[in-house]
């Protein structure tokens, strides 16, 4: 068995099939995310990437399959078990408290509110403006910092995986470049597995460590970011 092989999983899903009433969106995936390692989810809109996020989360449950996170079957429990695992959910849309203040916003992640301290101040390292306006209502952040005071939110915990959705839709280069040294130095220092739902090509290939296309809620491609053709690989599915 090579050394890959025997790493450990963060997270992985096996057939996993879900869906939205009588309309099945996933059918029968399969993935495996190690820890330290960044992977990339990539598809273009309606292929259930969003779906594959929730269904890991428990958000959605599963019709069939499972979803394990570090060594345990958690298929069919409620988000908050899961998060109690160590799992950080980065929504797509800005699921933040519009009327609640940073600080606000921010301890609602925090168990117990004793350490919240100690982790504003590991996250300010990234993220200053968290500090220096904690009193300020978040929904009057701009848009960058929404995504910000997200994956601020998100990392506080100290969690072990993090799935992010569409976290660069709508941002300027330049937040979308430290957002990518964020996330780089979380996965290489801290050891956390990140799964990255993008659209974002270029951004993905360049951070990611491995990637899966989904076309009409079925893996269609895997590979390494690092290969070369792969962004000619993915771009023949998203135009097909």
């Amino acid at each position: 068995m090579s050394p890959t092989a025997e790493l450990p999983r963060a997270l992985a899903v096996r057939q996993l099939e879900a869906g939205y009433g009588e309309s099945p969106v996933l059918h029968g995936i399969s993935l495996e995310v190690r820890p330290a390692e960044i992977f990339a989810i990539l598809g273009k809109n309606g292929m259930g990437k969003t779906t594959l996020l929730k269904t890991m989360m428990g958000i959605l449950p599963p019709r069939q399959g499972q979803v394990e996170v570090l060594g345990h079957d958690v298929t069919g429990w409620a988000p908050y078990r899961i998060t109690r695992m160590g799992v950080s959910y980065v929504p797509q849309d800005k699921s933040i408290f519009q009327d609640l203040s940073v600080e606000e916003n921010l301890r609602l992640a925090m168990r117990p509110l004793s350490s919240y301290g100690v982790r504003l101040e590991a996250v300010a390292r990234w993220f200053p403006f968290l500090r220096e306006r904690q009193g300020q209502r978040a929904g009057t952040l701009s848009g960058g910092e929404q995504k910000m005071l997200l994956i601020a939110r998100a990392l506080l915990t100290r969690p072990r995986v993090v799935l992010v959705d569409e976290i660069t839709e709508g941002l300027q280069p330049a937040v979308i470049t430290r957002l990518q040294s964020i996330l780089a130095e979380q996965c290489r220092v801290e050891g956390i597995a990140i799964v990255l739902v993008e659209q974002n090509i270029g951004f993905a290939l360049t951070i990611a460590d491995r990637y899966a296309v989904l076309k009409v809620g079925a893996v269609v491609e895997t590979g390494k970011a690092a290969d070369e053709g792969a962004r000619e690989c993915i771009e023949r599915h998203l135009v097909i």
